[in-house]
């Protein structure tokens, strides 16, 4: 299994709604805001080749919505997804998988877009791909609740439904040796985790783990650490606590999708709880 870590760019989000209950004062050491109050994240996809199957998780924000919307997030930021794909050595019609964390803006907002100069007929951006969610995220975001609905935005996923591309994880198999999915529901309703068994290039076996939006970044990794978009912030700690102790115990390398400057890292059990042991790129993890 080979994996290759996507960046579509930076986009930037509130400090303080990524941080929760955790003071500025804190916080901003470890990510410092600007005059706004906003602070850079990054939107990390990943390529995984196995066999036959070339799969992306996640998609990232897309070009979709106006520039009103856009601006709100200092995007666009110059680098697109399709870019990342072909820089990584691949073109939009190898993709044959994608799957979909979850369905908030800038995870999917990749997963279609125009294809025609007016900006009137939307398609997936991947044309031969299976696009990948699960079936209660899909009903999460299809009627969404007040506190969501700004994220949840119909054109980035029902062109998906709508041309016969959607599948779901939780009633198809989606047969890829070595790929496990975690599912959580503190962030937002069935949150997929893809796990991947991989060897490296010394002949260990490696388990990686795309941390998606339970853990954004590296300071995140603190458990009390929550985000305040969570819709369930007390679930998201129980989830966290498992999903650490797991890494820990399995020694598992960590993928962020948000860390502006931290690919992966692995962790150690302190005196603290669980804390960052080492952090590097993905590929120094695996050589």
């Amino acid at each position: 299994m080979l994996i290759k870590p996507l960046d579509t760019g930076l986009f930037k989000l509130d400090g303080g709604a990524m941080f929760g209950v955790v003071p500025k004062s804190i916080w901003q050491k470890q990510s410092p805001a600007d005059e706004r109050n906003l602070c850079n994240w990054a939107m990390r996809c990943l390529l995984v080749e196995e066999g036959n199957r070339l799969m992306l998780v996640d998609t990232g924000a897309g070009d979709k919505q106006d520039a009103k919307f856009f601006a709100y997030y200092d995007l666009p930021n110059g680098k697109t997804l399709v870019g990342a794909v072909e820089q990584a050595g691949y073109s939009i019609n190898d993709i044959t998988d994608v799957l979909l964390t979850h369905l908030h803006f800038d995870h999917a907002g990749g997963a279609v877009q125009y294809t025609d100069a007016s900006r009137t007929k939307l398609e997936a951006t991947f044309p031969r791909a299976s696009y990948w969610s699960h079936s209660g995220q899909w009903d999460w975001a299809t009627n969404p609740n007040p506190r969501e609905r700004a994220t949840y935005l119909r054109e980035n996923f029902m062109p998906l439904h709508e041309n016969d591309q959607l599948r779901f994880i939780d009633q198809e198999d989606l047969a890829i040796p070595g790929v496990d999915l975690l599912y959580v529901d503190g962030h937002t309703e069935k949150m997929t985790l893809p796990t991947f068994q991989v060897t490296g290039r010394t002949g260990q076996r490696r388990t990686v783990a795309f941390c998606a939006d339970l853990i954004p970044s590296v300071a995140h990794i603190p458990v009390p650490y929550v985000m305040g978009y969570d819709v369930r912030p007390l679930l998201t700690l129980n989830e966290k606590t498992e999903f650490l102790n797991r890494a820990v115990a399995e020694d598992w390398v960590l993928v962020f999708d948000h860390d502006p400057t931290v690919e992966a890292a692995t962790l150690e059990r302190t005196d603290k709880g669980v804390r960052v042991k080492d952090t590097g790129t993905l590929a120094e993890f695996l050589s």
